[in-house]
């Protein structure tokens, strides 16, 4: 993306909204401008009147003429700061906005293939360096650009011959700041990829806590944290670096023009081309432009910083979902919850070998229906296949005679219910949890729930019950108590299809009883299918799948498998044996 079409995709989507206060900032700038050109102003007056003519009448009204510029200058700076600072802000909040809306509708594979540590540095890195351009550059240009052209205006006016010499500071300014320019997106670049493999690694650290001490590994992850901090660290220095670079620079240059200026000044005054008064007032202003002149040189510095991130946010806001509905579809039409794969084939990688290799599967409608197969083997690509996590690349899957591709995502998901050993929970209250699948339930379904999945007993044992929160991912909680309160909340539901990919895997045989019972009720008159590895728990299946290397091999109940599948009678056998 070009950097016109950042800017005018910028200006579009998220400063125009704000144009009025925009507008009103630029104002105060105004104010700012013309009260800081008039505090240098108001020194060839003072100067000639009060100590060259002596003239007492304006000892008063210059020095209140002093004060009241001084107060305008200070009260309309902070109001052009302030109303900027709710544009940024409010700018800010719709960037991260976007970004989350198009992350919480993103494919799964799309969020698949980038580490989550990755995207938290886009929301906060990134959209920090875009707010600065968005709020603070606009500011510094409406601000410092009038407050130099107010000052330059002074400086013309006590003589023209110096504000020449002057000016050939601007020019000579902007191209340091242009070189440094280039330098800073550079930099920023760098600093984003390593604030990413930072917060990467953060993520990894919380949650792999427990690893980390069972394997005694702390100091070895102290000295990579404190690798990557070094590295952050490092860069950032580099970006702080590259920004005060243009201070020496301007310093030299005001100090070669302050000298020029002083000789030069001296021959004008001695060829009463120059009053003292004019030279002192040219003199202020030049002074007072130096920090107007220093803030439009670091502008591009801001402009490029903001450029570089604009790239990268942008693509993560534009990013297109490839599952989504067709033009006109209509809503799923449940009737008995018969579910079809015909000729299905899948590949997470187009350079990888297929996943699903034309699988043809029948799941009855009311019936549980149970993979079999080793890891790796493709069962629980079956299962995300079904509510479209993902799509394949060839095939079709049909509900009650109507292929879910013909039909809307919100009213298929709407009939499945998911039960994963990848149990995930939200750090919020225990009823807030089993709720989530339904929150217009009432609180008498949630305890039925919860008394149906077996969690009533250590819910009751809580010091807050219902209302107790569990932390990150339900850490307060164990395996078992966990997988029961997701079997809780698939049950809120309601849906008619039932997908449980190793669905007791974290119970212990007392519990995974109780479940089982649990279960029962839960698929009572569904379609259910079933991933484990525990045998035990699918002998009652009325139907078995046993799928190798994407392909189904066998199919049958229990025990026309132990007869005639010599892979399920493999398993079944290990699993006596232990």
């Amino acid at each position: 993306m070009k950097n016109t079409e950042i800017y005018k995709r910028l200006y579009k989507d998220y400063s125009k909204k704000y144009l009025n206060k925009i507008i009103l900032s630029a104002f105060f700038s105004i104010l700012v401008a013309g009260s800081t050109s008039s505090i240098a102003w108001l020194l060839d007056p003072a100067i000639k009147k009060i100590f060259i003519e002596k003239d007492q009448s304006l000892i008063f009204i210059i020095p209140l003429l002093i004060i009241l510029a001084f107060a305008t200058k200070g009260l309309s700076l902070y109001f052009a700061k302030a109303t900027m600072i709710g544009v940024g802000e409010s700018i800010k909040k719709k960037l991260q906005s976007d970004m989350v809306n198009t992350l919480i509708s993103s494919d799964t594979q799309i969020i698949d293939k980038k580490h989550s540590g990755k995207f938290i540095s886009n929301l906060t890195y990134d959209v920090m360096h875009i707010t600065n351009l968005l709020s603070n550059a606009i500011l510094t240009l409406f601000k410092d650009s009038l407050t130099l052209i107010g000052l330059l205006i002074v400086m013309f006016s006590q003589n023209w011959k110096l504000a020449l010499i002057s000016i050939i500071m601007i020019p000579l300014a902007s191209i340091s700041a242009k070189t440094l320019g280039k330098r800073i997106g550079k930099v920023t670049t760098e600093a984003q990829e390593k604030s990413g493999f930072l917060t990467t690694y953060l993520v990894e650290l919380f949650k792999n806590h427990k690893l980390i001490k069972i394997f005694q590994k702390e100091e070895f992850e102290k000295e990579r944290a404190n690798k990557h901090l070094l590295e952050l660290k490092e860069k950032n220095q580099k970006i702080q670096t590259v920004f005060i670079r243009l201070s020496p620079i301007m310093e030299i240059l005001t100090g070669i023009m302050i000298a020029i200026l002083i000789f030069y000044s001296g021959k004008l005054i001695n060829n009463s081309e120059l009053d003292i008064n004019n030279f002192f007032s040219f003199l202020a202003a030049m002074m007072l432009a130096y920090q107007p002149v220093r803030s439009l040189s670091t502008l591009n510095m801001i402009l490029n910083a903001g450029l570089s991130a604009a790239s990268r946010i942008l693509p993560i806001i534009d990013q297109k979902s490839f599952i989504k509905d067709k033009v006109d579809t209509e809503p799923l039409k449940i009737l008995n919850s018969d579910i079809e794969f015909k000729d299905v084939n899948f590949s997470y990688d187009e350079d990888e070998g297929k996943t699903l290799n034309s699988v043809n599967i029948e799941f009855k409608g009311g019936k549980m229906t149970s993979l079999v197969g080793h890891s790796g083997s493709g069962k629980s690509t079956i299962l995300n296949l079904i509510p479209r996590f993902y799509d394949p690349q060839s095939g079709n899957i049909i509900i009650d005679n109507q292929s879910i591709y013909e039909t809307t995502i919100k009213s298929l998901r709407k009939e499945i219910s998911l039960v994963s050993q990848e149990t995930t929970l939200f750090d919020d209250t225990i009823k807030n949890n089993i709720g989530y699948a339904n929150q217009q339930s009432t609180d008498a379904e949630i305890y039925e729930a919860a008394k149906l999945s077996f969690c009533e007993d250590f819910i009751n044992k809580l010091p807050n019950k219902y209302e107790t929160l569990i932390g990150e991912n339900g850490v307060r909680l164990s395996g078992g108590e966990k997988q029961r309160l997701s079997i809780a909340r698939a049950m809120m539901k309601k849906g008619s299809i039932i997908l449980l990919d190793e669905a007791t895997s974290s119970l212990d045989s007392e519990t995974e009883n109780k479940i089982q019972e649990a279960l029962k009720i839960l698929t009572r008159n569904k379609t259910t299918i079933v991933i484990a590895h525990r045998l035990s728990t699918i002998l009652n299946s009325d139907n078995i799948y046993v799928i190798d290397s994407g392909k189904v091999v066998d199919s049958g109940r229990h025990d026309d498998l132990i007869n005639k599948s010599k892979l399920y009678k493999s398993f079944y056998e290990k699993q006596i044996q232990k």
